[in-house]
């Protein structure tokens, strides 16, 4: 058998067993925080999931099982997509090409990949339009707190100021004509895990869309999903049913939404913190000041693409409502959700932006 034979082999032993029937013919309780939510399934709708683990989450595709069967291809070709991709942005590989460009974009501009090179573009726009809250180069912030080696520790104060030193986006020079980007001073690195997921999804709905899929989600980890067309499953909808996650207990969702040709973005640090005499750490750090984001629980973002979902849920989680609200005439069609501690021990308040309040049924 050839390896390509093998290839082919192995991805038809990988779909067996990968089409779910809905929660009642399952016989088994769906879990309620995954992305897409099962209530109103009409029998005999049936799912075709596709998950690969990449980027410290899992991936997963749905595909409606009504089609002509060349999906599922398309879908494993998606996933594909991020492995490749997980090979080129992680900050956890030090043969990737972000961590080259730490140890050598220092020295002389250094050309970029075409696509990549576009997504850095974005991701210093959004650095000037969050005045400094989404920042890709904040990853000397995130060792110093430990949350790089998931080991938290609260810093010493010259440390901490070190670590600022290296950290601000005005410190990467792009030059679009040449395809370049040069590093102001040694050490400065890129940490693309506030966008990362994000950029891949939007590939992989490239992907699909180019193989003429029209109906699909995809989410990374649950915290990003994007979708296109609709859930086929005999219930009349405006796009797929989507789940936002609750900030501070996991078994519970805060309400659903409709995405249609659109992606959304969670960003919180309930689950990923530390506690320190009596005080909690979260990992979402603002790289303005240096320490833990805290104006609000969590932050979710419906945007027309889930590269900007992703990136603005970060920033909007670091801003706070107010800022985030002056933000949003400069991203037209974008909706963001904000959940704060309520009044009583355990509760939440939410904040609704843009046309969030229209979109997001409450549970």
């Amino acid at each position: 058998m050839t390896s390509e034979e093998e290839r082919r082999a192995s991805r038809r032993s990988f779909l067996r067993g990968k089409i779910f029937a809905p929660q009642e013919e399952a016989g088994e309780e769906a879990p309620e925080t995954g992305p897409i939510a099962e209530s109103s399934v009409a029998p005999g709708a049936y799912l075709i999931q596709l998950s690969r683990k990449a980027m410290a989450c899992q991936f997963e595709v749905y595909l409606n099982a009504l089609g002509p069967g060349t999906e599922t291809e398309a879908g494993i070709a998606a996933l594909d997509i991020v492995t490749e991709l997980e090979a080129q942005l992680s900050a956890y590989r030090y043969d990737s090409e972000i961590c080259r460009l730490g140890v050598t974009a220092y020295l002389r501009p250094q050309v970029v990949e075409p696509q990549l090179f576009r997504l850095l573009e974005l991701c210093v726009q959004l650095h000037r339009d969050t005045r400094g809250a989404f920042d890709i180069t904040a990853g000397p912030l995130s060792k110093v707190w430990g949350f790089f080696d998931r080991d938290g520790k609260v810093p010493a104060d010259t440390d901490l100021a070190e670590a600022m030193q290296l950290v601000g986006s005005n410190q990467l020079v792009l030059d679009h004509d040449q395809r370049t980007v040069f590093f102001t001073q040694e050490g400065v690195e890129l940490n693309l895990g506030s966008i990362g997921k994000g950029y891949a999804l939007d590939r992989c709905r490239d992907t699909l869309v180019e193989a003429e899929v029209a109906d699909f989600l995809i989410h990374g980890g649950t915290s990003s999903v994007i979708a296109q067309g609709i859930r086929k499953d005999g219930v009349e909808r405006d796009g797929w049913e989507v789940g936002v996650p609750h900030p501070l207990r996991p078994d519970r969702r805060i309400g659903t939404v409709h995405l249609k040709n659109e992606a959304l973005g969670t960003s919180g640090a309930a689950f990923q913190a530390f506690i320190h005499q009596g005080k909690k750490y979260g990992h979402v750090l603002d790289p303005r000041s240096g320490r833990p984001a805290t104006s609000v629980l969590s932050a979710t973002v419906i945007a027309p693409n889930a590269t900007l979902a992703d990136a603005l849920a970060t920033a909007c989680y670091v801003m706070g409502p107010q800022e985030t609200e002056e933000l949003l005439p400069k991203y037209p069609g974008v909706s963001v959700l904000m959940v704060q501690e309520g009044k009583r021990r355990g509760s939440v308040e939410t904040i609704m932006l843009g046309e969030m309040e229209q979109r997001l049924t409450l549970c």
